[in-house]
């Protein structure tokens, strides 16, 4: 399975998770398990989030290098890594 296939699988299965989350809050669902839902999705997302970075990494930044575009490269990098700090 491609990479792109591979996240847009993993996002339909995320989308499926918060409708159940919202079906939950509608059902009034104990609190403590709608929070357990609420982190699945987060490590799901993060989880997405890995996956488009590696196959940005893999292609996307190794063509940037190649095309002596390594401050982009770079740039883009860090931008990323700084948002995943917040």
């Amino acid at each position: 399975m491609n990479a792109k296939r591979k996240i847009i699988r993993r996002l339909k299965i995320t989308e499926g998770q918060i409708r159940g989350l919202q079906d939950m809050i509608e059902k009034n669902v104990y609190c403590i398990d709608v929070i357990t839902q609420t982190s699945a999705v987060k490590q799901a997302l993060s989880s997405i989030e890995d996956n488009i970075m590696e196959d940005h990494l893999k292609t996307c930044v190794v063509n940037q290098i190649k095309k002596g575009k390594e401050k982009t490269a770079v740039g883009e990098i860090v931008k990323v890594y700084k948002l995943k700090r917040k």
